[in-house]
């Protein structure tokens, strides 16, 4: 074809070469009117703040400066008991600190803040929608009916070449209409019931005519097709049943190699209780960190009392020398006491100033973790007196207590539980998909959709509610993939991780008998020394007393032997102070070790209040369930439990630890500092509301004369009052089903004797 013919194309082509040619790079270009240059970047990134301004603290007192050794300040004493700081800890405390993090460049509040622990942590789990982290919502919502619909309404105006077909219209004109809407709904066994209804419209200007002259064959020049349908599919093989869709989710709504068989109902309610395990967790490392710096803070007040006294014992003999010497002197003094004492007092002084200083810095973390200001116009400090009366623990009744009480075992269990349930899962879908699909339908066709007139086909509503044209279809769908490689990847994977977590847990269980031993062998170890400690600061104390007696009354002493008698005596005063905290961190310390420092402190977890429409719908549901009727003949009328509600803290301890009684000296010295103290009496345990997973996981043994409602786990007898039986701690009356699958263990066997016969058969040639 030459463009010669047609001279407007080749004008257009012209002027678009032309266009082209002016807006190409390196042109110049001149604009019209006076403006100033901007939105001008000569670079891509930089750096910028969002729009919203800093946030600002609330809290008041936040601002003021720190309190130091050169500015003291008038402050006011703030007494301040254990039980309080914790509360405060509690409330303050939304985001939970941790004193591990304090001053170090990797904090985790600064550095990585999405995972700091917070209050709100169960909430987001129990609300998240995305894989891998969906809540016990968004796992039902795979369940919500969904309903769609569809109006499309369409004109189309078509030239037509033969007027022979068209009815001699030269151009024919079709106006189209199209309404859809389908109710869906994903049924719990894994079956799926759709429910829809359509009308089709279409209308024409050709005539409706019969003759073979021309027109078309139509009844009606415009007329409306509808229906209305039920569709069903049930999987039969592959995903099918109520265990597999509350586990995995519905096998139609699944990704292959996205989402696995983790998207169900329970694996999302194990999650949420994952999710508190940590939340626990925290909470608990949040009171042990504020109970041991609070003992911190304490020892550190009595450190600067020691170094307040020694300075000054110091001072007084720096000026009791110097009144000697400038008297004339005395037997046993000479020219270089003088400087002696005052090097002594400087020495004292600085060491005060010292004391002063990591006080400040110690009361200064206790606000960190108590959330207050670093300076409020108080000083915190501490009220309650320290424990001095000796503590036996019953090693028996501690273990069983930490191995049903610790929140990482519980964790730990509940994850093996998960992978259980998706083990199940995953097996189901090594089977073809197999799935039976079936459908009904009313059709109609009416020249309107509402009618009065009583001729055929008039009114396509009328023909619906006739039904006398209607269909069906049933049938089976069935899908294989050939190898099944990545459905038996899946079941291989999830076997290894479970034997992988059952060989976690049974190390975890040694690991915590391990923390637990040296638990009370610190314990023990703090408490004797705290009474060597105590008999030394007497000694100390007696000494001082003696040498001042002799150096400045007597003569028969050196100022230096004073001197020396006083240093002594200021550090068994800091070392029996020092083993007596850390007496007490080891008491707190045995309880976190045994899973029960929140029950000691009186500390309970529970979820804040819901709106008072949730309490009237949950009521409404209850009753529901109260008066519905048993599904009798059923092979599962009931879904399987698969936890149980506070049983590992229905505990009975007999016999847990005898009387404390006050530490004895050595010698004839009383040590009874514990009186008036209120150590003697052992807390009261208040059992918490958790669950645990049903998957005889534990390792304790049952009581025989206990018969709780739930599964019984109880402390057992110490091993010396049944000499013939076997040990309580290890002995189980349940099976352990914590083993390696078969085809694990197998594959294990064979390497192993395959790695002995190669050995066999290389260390000769290697010899």
């Amino acid at each position: 074809m030459s463009l010669s013919r047609f001279p407007a194309v080749r004008c257009a082509m012209a002027v678009v070469i032309a266009l082209g040619g002016c807006a190409g790079p390196g042109r110049d270009v001149t604009w019209l009117g006076d403006a100033t240059l901007e939105h001008y970047r000569n670079r891509e990134l930089s750096f910028s703040r969002p729009v919203d301004g800093p946030a600002v603290s609330p809290r008041k007192g936040w601002k003021r400066p720190p309190r130091t050794i050169t500015a003291p300040t008038e402050d006011v004493i703030r007494d301040l008991g254990l039980a309080e700081a914790l509360k405060l800890a509690l409330e303050n405390n939304p985001v939970i600190r941790s004193r591990n993090g304090f001053l170090s460049p990797g904090n985790a509040i600064l550095s990585s803040p999405d995972r700091v622990a917070s209050i709100w942590d169960p909430a987001i789990q129990e609300t998240g929608v995305l894989f891998g982290g969906r809540g016990v919502t968004a796992a039902l919502a795979a369940f919500d009916p969904e309903f769609t619909t569809t109006m499309i309404w369409g004109r189309n105006e078509t030239p037509q070449n033969n007027t022979f077909i068209s009815g001699g219209l030269s151009s024919t004109v079709g106006e189209t209409g199209n309404f859809t809407s389908t109710l869906r709904k994903q049924l719990g066994y894994g079956a799926s019931l759709s429910v829809g209804h359509d009308w089709s419209y279409f209308g024409s200007n050709i005539p409706a005519t019969t003759s073979v002259g021309g027109g078309s064959f139509n009844l009606h020049p415009s007329t409306y097709t509808g229906n209305v349908n039920v569709g069903y599919r049930q999987p039969l093989l592959a995903g099918s049943g109520t265990e597999f869709t509350r586990i995995a989710g519905p096998v139609t709504q699944q990704f292959r190699g996205l989402s696995g068989v983790s998207q169900g109902v329970l694996i999302a309610r194990i999650n949420n209780d994952l999710t508190l395990t940590q939340f626990e967790q925290s909470a608990i490392n949040l009171v042990k960190d504020v109970e041991d710096i609070y003992w911190e803070l304490y020892l550190a007040y009595r450190k600067w009392d020691a170094a307040v006294t020694a300075r000054n014992s110091a001072q007084k003999s720096w000026r009791d020398t110097k009144v000697i010497l400038d008297g004339g002197g005395k037997q046993g003094f000479t020219n270089s006491d003088e400087p002696l004492a005052r090097d002594r007092f400087f020495q004292t002084r600085a060491q005060a100033e010292a004391s002063l200083s990591e006080l400040y810095r110690a009361e200064t973390v206790l606000r960190r973790m108590l959330g207050l200001p670093a300076s409020d116009g108080t000083v915190l400090r501490p009220s309650d007196e320290l424990v001095t009366a000796r503590f036996e623990p019953n090693w028996e009744a501690n273990l069983v207590e930490a191995l049903t009480q610790r929140v990482e075992l519980r964790r730990q269990r509940w994850s093996i539980r998960s992978m259980q349930l998706q083990l199940r899962a995953a097996r189901s879908l090594v089977r073809p998909r197999l799935d039976m699909v079936g459908g009904y339908r009313i059709n109609a066709l009416g020249d309107d959709l509402f009618s009065n007139s009583r001729a055929p086909l008039s009114s396509g509503y009328r023909g619906l509610s006739h039904a006398d044209h209607t269909g069906w279809n049933l049938g089976v769908e069935f899908t294989v993939p050939l190898g099944m490689r990545s459905a038996n990847a899946q079941v291989k994977n999830l076997e290894l991780r479970l034997a992988k977590a059952r060989a976690v847990l049974d190390a975890q269980e040694m690991e915590i008998s391990h923390e637990l031993s040296d638990a009370v062998q610190q314990l023990a170890a703090h408490e004797a020394a705290s009474r060597s400690n105590f008999n030394r600061r007497a000694a100390a104390q007696e000494r001082v007393r003696q040498f001042e007696i002799e150096v400045f009354n007597a003569g028969t002493k050196t100022l230096d032997d004073l001197l020396r008698a006083q240093v002594s005596r200021a550090e068994a005063e800091v070392a029996y102070y020092t083993s007596l905290v850390a007496y007490n961190q080891a008491l707190t310390n045995l309880h976190f070790r045994t899973g029960r420092l929140l029950a000691v402190n009186n500390v309970q977890l529970a979820e804040s209040e819901w709106t008072p429409a949730a309490y009237r719908d949950a009521l409404r549901r209850a009753w529901e369930r109260s008066h519905g009727l048993e599904a009798e003949g059923l092979l599962e009328p009931r879904p399987s439990p698969f936890a149980e509600p506070g049983s590992v803290d229905q505990l009975e301890t007999p016999s847990r630890s005898p009387e404390p009684e006050s530490p004895a000296p050595e010698d004839s010295t009383r040590f009874d500092l514990s009186a008036g103290s209120g150590a003697s009496e052992q807390p009261k345990v208040v059992p918490a509301t958790h669950n645990e997973p049903i998957d005889g996981t534990r390792k304790t043994p049952q009581q025989p004369d206990a018969q709780p409602k739930t599964k019984p786990v109880a402390v057992g007898k110490p091993a010396t009052s049944e000499p013939d039986g076997p040990d309580p701690v290890s002995a189980s009356p349940e099976p352990r089903l914590f083993q390696v699958p078969a085809t694990v263990r197998d594959l294990a066997d064979r390497f192993r004797v395959t790695k002995r016969r190669l050995s066999e058969r290389l260390i000769p040639r290697l010899g």
